[in-house]
């Protein structure tokens, strides 16, 4: 950026210090990023070779879900019969929906919701499926619902349930 010279007397000897500044701390960032990347191979190996290994630490933690697996987990959370202290141990920190998940359960009386998973992409210990959810008024295709792994096992995360429980008009809030 250049500051405007000669506008304000007295300013043209500090914008071109300025400019002179910026230049100098620019090379110096560049010279810094060149020699960065100009390591040894033995130590970007032992850099990747501990990202792999924190990666495959990570994956061992959390097995990807099947989509079996999820869709379960939906239909469990949608079951107007199930009490909403058990719905809330699907989803993880449920009990702070606890509310909602009881608004969601008087809205489901008597209403059946089915869901239908599709992809389903896993990172680490989240995973996001696609999801049709099927209801007596319709059907809403590729709803991307939020899972992660907790406890040693697949659960809603609350950005997921929240999700549901919007659509239920119990909506979370922040």
């Amino acid at each position: 950026m250049l500051l405007p010279t000669g506008r304000i007397p007295g300013m043209r000897n500090v914008s071109r210090t300025l400019r002179v500044s910026v230049a100098t701390a620019a090379a110096a960032l560049a010279v810094t990023a060149t020699v960065a990347g100009c390591g040894s191979e033995d130590n970007n190996h032992s850099t990747h070779s501990t990202s792999a290994s924190a990666t495959s630490q990570t994956q061992a933690a959390a097995p990807a879900p099947t989509a079996a697996e999820l869709q379960g987990i939906l239909t469990g959370f949608a079951d107007p019969a199930k009490p909403a202290a058990d719905k809330a141990k699907l989803v993880v920190g449920g009990e702070k929906r606890l509310a909602n998940i009881e608004t969601l359960n008087q809205g489901l009386a008597g209403y059946q919701v089915t869901f239908t998973v599709g992809e389903v992409k896993t990172e680490g210990n989240t995973a996001t499926a696609t999801v049709a959810v099927g209801s007596p008024h319709g059907a809403m295709p590729g709803v991307p619902i939020a899972f992660q792994y907790d406890g040693g096992s697949w659960k809603l995360a609350d950005a997921g349930a929240c999700t549901l429980l919007g659509m239920a008009r119990a909506a979370c809030q922040p």
